[in-house]
Parts: C-alpha cells; structure tokens; sequence
C-alpha cells in the first residue's frame, strides 16, 4: 500500500474521510483521547482491517463510537436492573472521554466485540469525528491509530509513523486533548459498577454521582474491554517503573528519564534524555503529555527509560495505569 494520504481536519477533509469509511475502508482520525483508526463497526471485513493494520490480536475487542447519546440504542441494549445507572452516567459524561460495556445489538460486528455478547461503546466529544460518524451514517470501530501494544498516538504525526504505510487516510487534527485513552467502566446494577480501565473521567468523578466502584478483575488474555491487557502502551525501549532513590538497572549515561514534577541534578546532567510530564504537578497536564514523552524517550537512543511513579489521586490514577502495562520492570512487574 502507498504511504497514507494526510487530510485536513476541515469539511474538505471530513467528506474525504466518511465516504473512504462508508465505501470500506479505514482511516486515522483525531479524539479528544488518541488518535484513533476508525471503520465501520458494523462489518465484519472492514473490522478485520483494523485488526490487520494494527497487528492486533482478534481476543482484544474494540470501542464502538456514536456521535449522539441517542444514537445507543444502534449498538446497544440497556437492560432494566442498570437502565437508572447508565441514563445517569451517560448525562454526566457523554459525549465525553468514557466508555460503557453494555450488551450489544446484533448488527454490530462480532468480530469488533472478539465474540463476547457486550460491546464497549464511547459517545466523542470531539467535533470532528462526530462530524465523521454523522457524515457515514453508522457507528465506528476506532482503536487506538498505532502498531498493538505500543504506545498510543497523540498527534497524526504519530499514526503516519506507526501506520502510514498500512492505511489510505490519516486526517491532521493537531494534537489530542486529554492524551490518555478513555474511561471504562462495567455497570452491574443501579449503584454498583467495575471500574475497567482508569481515565480522563475519575474515580472521584463517578463517585460523586453515586457510583459504587467494585474491584476490577485482574488482567487476562480474554479482556472484557480494550486496554487491558497486562502489558500495553509499550516503547520499544525498556521502560522501569520506580522512584529515583532506588538503585538503577545501569549506569546512568545509558538511560532515558520519565519524570513527574522534576529531575534530580544528577540524572538530568547525565541522562541520554530528560522529560517532565508537569513541573507544577498538574495530571491533566501530565496525561496530556505521557504518550508524546514516552515516544521522544524512546526514540533518544537510551538503553532503558526510568518513569517516577505519579500520585494515584485524580487523573494520576490513569497515568500510573498506563506506565504500570508499559513497563517491563518495576511497580507490579519486577
């Protein structure tokens, strides 16, 4: 395949894109998480292009999008013990940066739900990819627009690297906004729900609308949603998840530093490379910056990354997951 075709985020752009998805094929598009690879989540043939362009294996299932809260009756049943549970999340946060695992309807592609009989869906909030599914008429399959496992793309840029010569379209929409990819969560019944992967909408978010959160199954080789695998996000490098007072795996001039607030005078004098996600602690800041350091870290030639853990309040909670199944070493995977 020829290298893809670079479209602007504009009406040009956007007619561009939806009639390559209506006629079948795949496109990279901006989120207001990632850069995400859409295709008709409604057919089998053009799922498995997603899954052939991403080399990502079909046990993992993919998030659906819908442009409008009305439209989840398209991909989607709510079943009446959670029926007061999702009316109440889904006016909190959609369209919004979260994502609910419901039963699905039979149109959607069983492929794009790996078998299972619920589906992951997401309302955007990004205008425009909503734009996009409007302008197709159907939901969309987008995954994260990068290579299976690495790390997430937060500006098309990043998909032209990663998949630039497996897919026909990457519309340019500048950088993403919240740089991590959405929260997932599991409704059980009108209180209770598990919290499967952490994001941009927090613990302490639905917490306050009265969600009762439940522990989170461990991660397996059959996941109930996307990103949950025990390891993901990855750089190629070596990533070592620990705090800068402990004994390094190597000397110093060797390694890459993932810093949270600041870098010790030592490391940063004598690191192959330096990044701080938030000089003043602020997580959004830092979740907005995690995937694009990490990429700049892995390209400096180091022979390993050292991230700082970040504290695990707020938006902090989805940056810890995404290093924890980045890294190859440290917190969770000595």
């Amino acid at each position: 395949m020829a290298i893809a075709q670079r479209v602007a985020a504009d009406a040009g752009g956007i007619t561009t894109v939806a009639a390559a998805l209506r006629a079948g094929e795949v496109a990279g598009v901006p989120t207001e998480t990632v850069y995400g690879l859409a295709g008709n989540a409604c057919c089998n043939a053009v799922v498995a292009k997603i899954f052939q362009a991403k080399g990502r294996p079909a046990f993992d299932p993919l998030i659906v999008h819908i442009a409008d809260p009305a439209d989840l009756p398209t991909v989607a049943v709510v079943p009446d013990p959670i029926a007061g549970m999702v009316r109440k999340l889904s006016a909190a946060f959609w369209p919004g940066p979260f994502t609910l695992v419901l039963p699905k309807v039979a149109g959607v592609s069983a492929l794009a739900t790996s078998g299972l009989e619920t589906v992951a869906i997401r309302c955007t909030a990004h205008p425009v990819f909503q734009r996009i599914i409007r302008a197709c008429g159907m939901p969309l399959a987008a995954p994260s627009a990068n290579r299976f496992g690495k790390i997430s793309p937060t500006t098309a840029e990043h998909v032209m690297s990663e998949l630039g010569d497996r897919i026909p379209f990457v519309m340019d929409g500048g950088s993403t906004l919240h740089g991590v990819e959405s929260t997932i969560l599991l409704p059980l019944n009108d209180r209770e729900a598990v919290l499967l992967r952490a994001g941009p909408v927090t613990k302490e978010m639905l917490e306050a609308v009265g969600v009762k959160l439940v522990e989170a199954p461990q991660a397996s080789a059959s996941p109930l949603a996307p990103g949950l695998l025990a390891q993901h996000y990855a750089p190629g490098t070596p990533l070592v998840l620990q705090t800068f007072d402990k004994a390094l795996p190597g000397p110093v001039e060797t390694c890459a530093v993932l810093a949270w607030t600041q870098v010790p005078p030592t490391w940063a004098a004598h690191a192959v490379a330096v990044e701080v996600l938030s000089a003043n602690g602020d997580p959004v800041e830092g979740a907005a910056a995690l995937f694009g350091a990490m990429r700049r870290l892995d390209a400096s030639g180091a022979r390993y990354i050292v991230a700082e853990p970040v504290p695990e309040t707020g938006l902090g909670l989805a940056i810890m997951d995404r290093l924890r199944r980045a890294a190859t070493q440290g917190e969770g995977n000595a």
